[in-house]
């Protein structure tokens, strides 16, 4: 006996959507909330979590200063105090800048920079500055860099260091400082060795060298110039008194 078979039209399939969800999407909309929920409680977990070891824990906090460009005229030790970082302090919230700036109120200090070396240190790096000439005071000499700034202070008189006779009323800034420091600066180191005292006047610089001779340098441009025709100079003639301001016409007298 043939046996019937029946199948369903469009219209019926529709009537049997309609006739309920599926329960198998509902299942699978429920699954897919489930893990966006924990992935959300994992980031806040993590987050919390990262937050406690950086601020509130005792694993990320400063155990060390490391100090490095430090010593001479400023140590280590008076870099650190200068910063004022406290041991113990979280390392993000170490103010960089602020210990930074502290720092460079250090007088032989050029400039400092303050960063952090995970897991406990902090690192100040120092740039100091290079004294150029000394200044005769009432209790002794100043040591200044080119940019006039006192340096340090000494009781006697340095050696290696050339005196400037003609200090200006101010020192930091003055382009006469910075005049000498750069000619002193460009000279050779055996003609270096040699000078005693600098003057500048109307911006034209003038050296002392040891043996009672004079030269005027004039600006600190053409240096290698002026230092070859005085050392063919030097050589040649018992003058006492040099004028190589201007190396194509140096002059000589006694």
């Amino acid at each position: 006996m043939a046996r019937e078979r029946t199948v369903a039209s469009p219209a019926s399939r529709e009537g049997n959507e309609a006739a309920g969800p599926d329960p198998g999407a509902a299942t699978r909309r429920r699954r897919h909330q489930g893990r966006r929920a924990f992935a959300v409680a994992l980031a806040l977990t993590i987050l919390a979590v990262a937050a406690w070891a950086l601020l509130g824990s005792s694993l990320l906090v400063v155990r060390h200063v490391r100090v490095t460009g430090a010593g001479g005229l400023v140590p280590a030790g008076t870099v650190r105090s200068a910063a004022r970082i406290p041991l113990g302090l979280p390392l993000v919230r170490v103010d960089g800048a602020a210990a930074a700036r502290r720092v460079e109120h250090l007088a032989p200090v050029l400039s400092a920079r303050v960063s952090r070396s995970f897991p406990d240190t902090v690192v100040i790096s120092v740039r100091q500055r290079t004294p150029a000439l000394a200044v005769a005071l009432a209790s002794g000499y100043a040591l200044v860099d080119s940019a006039g700034v006192t340096v340090t202070v000494v009781g006697s008189a340095p050696s290696g260091l050339p005196l400037l006779t003609t200090p200006p009323p101010v020192l930091r800034g003055s382009p006469a400082v910075r005049a000498a420091a750069e000619v002193v600066k460009g000279l050779p180191a055996e003609l270096r060795e040699r000078v005693t005292s600098v003057s500048v006047s109307a911006s034209s610089v003038t050296l002392a060298l040891s043996g009672g001779l004079t030269v005027r340098w004039g600006g600190p441009a053409q240096g290698a110039q002026k230092a070859a025709e005085l050392d063919l100079l030097l050589g040649s003639t018992r003058a006492r008194y040099f004028d190589v301001s201007d190396p194509a016409t140096a002059v000589t007298h006694r």
